[in-house]
């Protein structure tokens, strides 16, 4: 427990990440000292721990990540999902049906046994350029089965779906899906191409919000900060106690947050929580 102290939480991609997409050596400098010295600090991402755990190979923490979203914690110390939200059987065929009418596939992610890795699968044989770029990108991180379909003993273990794709389509999916499902659902725009939309489906209930939320709890901080770029973060930003957007976060995210920092490429969010912390 950590009764008294501040818990910090970052979203990652254009917000804890710079330009590259990477931790730089302040960065992961400063969150390694800090941590040592016992101050919480974590993640919150759509990422899963196979991108996640890379990222992080040279940061130290002491807390659990929120990872998918919302719908797993990962433990860095056990290497292993906790916490995981999966969604029901008649919420995973009714959001597959929803995507495939506006022509979306999703990749869809189940749990396997051992809770250290997935499944993905994806129904379509042939990948757009957005999928094909995010699954080259992961390829060798995941166990993908392009081509298939969900099978039935791996419903249960569902836990999320992701759909990359031209914008439009994403949204109009997102849409549907919204009005016609009881499914969590976030969608927003790439944040290293607009044109490409990003969609997430969960269980009812699911978000980074709800599981910032309950880690703040579990740790026992009496203080929340959190730090966002993107549509995606709106939720956890409102859970705060203290809300941070970078310089570069979209207008939306400014507006909502308490305060605005310099942008994700000045190491600025290490450096806010280096001078709130005091140490």
């Amino acid at each position: 427990m950590i009764k008294g102290k501040t818990l910090y939480v970052s979203d990652m991609d254009g917000t804890l990440l710079g330009s590259d997409g990477r931790v730089s050596d302040r960065t992961a400098g400063i969150i390694t000292r800090l941590s040592y010295l016992g101050v919480p600090i974590t993640v919150a991402t759509a990422r899963t721990p196979a991108t996640v755990r890379p990222l992080l190979a040279h940061t130290h923490t002491i807390v659990d990540a929120v990872v998918m979203t919302g719908a797993a914690m990962w433990s860095r110390a056990d290497n292993v999902y906790t916490d995981v939200r999966y969604m029901s059987a008649a919420d995973v065929r009714r959001g597959l049906d929803l995507c495939a009418e506006c022509g979306v596939h999703p990749f869809v992610y189940t749990m396997g046994e051992d809770r250290r890795s997935l499944d993905v699968y994806h129904r379509a044989r042939e990948l757009n350029k957005a999928e094909e770029g995010f699954y080259l990108e992961r390829a060798k991180l995941k166990r993908f089965h392009i081509g298939q379909e969900l099978p039935e003993a791996a419903v249960a273990e569902t836990a999320l779906f992701f759909a990359i794709g031209v914008r439009v389509a994403v949204e109009s999916a997102a849409k549907e899906l919204r009005e016609r499902s009881e499914c969590a659902v976030c969608c927003y725009p790439d944040i290293y191409n607009p044109g490409i939309g990003n969609l997430e489906v969960f269980a009812p209930g699911v978000s980074k919000a709800a599981a910032v939320r309950e880690l703040k709890k579990k740790t026992g901080a009496s203080r929340l900060v959190v730090f966002g770029d993107n549509l995606n973060d709106l939720p956890m930003l409102a859970e705060a106690d203290l809300a941070v957007a970078v310089g570069n976060a979209l207008p939306a995210v400014k507006e909502a947050a308490d305060i605005v920092i310099e942008p994700n490429y000045t190491d600025s969010v290490a450096r806010f929580i280096e001078y709130d912390s005091g140490l």
